[in-house]
């Protein structure tokens, strides 16, 4: 038998190692209970996430978005807030993809045909200018129209406005609430202070 501590070779009658000590019986009684026949189990790998229906992979998702707190009410919100986000850098690209070309127009080094490129080249801010614009849309007309159908379909609470809280998340704080202390720190050392009748 190989020592698994040390590697050197040991006879099976021995019952601690010779060169480290280490246990000998303990390692053929681990190794003779050892179970071979275990069977590998391919629905707890990425196999499986292959294989699974759309709708059971649908079903998926909306679970771990409720998990998550991501209700549709806060991803149509998160969607207009992407929009708004890639509109502005569509029209900041624009702008200074502008502004930098035209300095570099009016320089005079440029041919005429390249100035005539150059102009042109603000047109990159368009893509992601409407790209946000869509996105906005999207979120103000057609996601509010689809939670209006899942609210009649009864598939979502009937609150607008009011996202559901996931079931294992806080209640928002009471900011206004004040709970007066008990007592003060220098309170009690006045009181004996005024009982001692200390002369002035």
């Amino acid at each position: 038998m190989i020592c698994p501590r040390c590697g050197s070779s040991q006879s099976e009658e021995l019952k601690f190692c010779k060169s480290c000590g280490a246990n000998l019986s303990a390692l053929r009684q681990v190794l003779a209970t050892r179970d071979t026949e275990e069977k590998f189990d391919w629905s707890k790998t990425w196999v499986a996430e292959m294989f699974q229906s759309a709708e059971e992979a649908q079903r998926r998702k909306a679970e771990l978005d409720r998990q998550r707190g991501l209700t549709p009410e806060i991803k149509r919100f998160m969607e207009i807030k992407a929009g708004v986000i890639t509109a502005s850098a569509g029209l900041a690209l624009g702008i200074v993809v502008f502004v930098f070309m035209q300095g570099l127009i009016l320089s005079g080094r440029v041919s005429a045909d390249t100035a005539e490129i150059l102009s042109r080249l603000w047109i990159a801010g368009v893509i992601p200018l409407f790209v946000g614009i869509a996105l906005i849309v999207n979120g103000l007309v057609v996601s509010k129209k689809m939670l209006e159908a899942a609210r009649r379909t009864g598939e979502l609470p009937s609150s607008p406005g009011h996202p559901e809280t996931p079931p294992n998340s806080l209640p928002s704080a009471d900011t206004t609430e004040f709970i007066p202390s008990g007592f003060s720190v220098t309170e009690e050392t006045t009181k004996h202070l005024r009982s001692s009748g200390q002369k002035e």
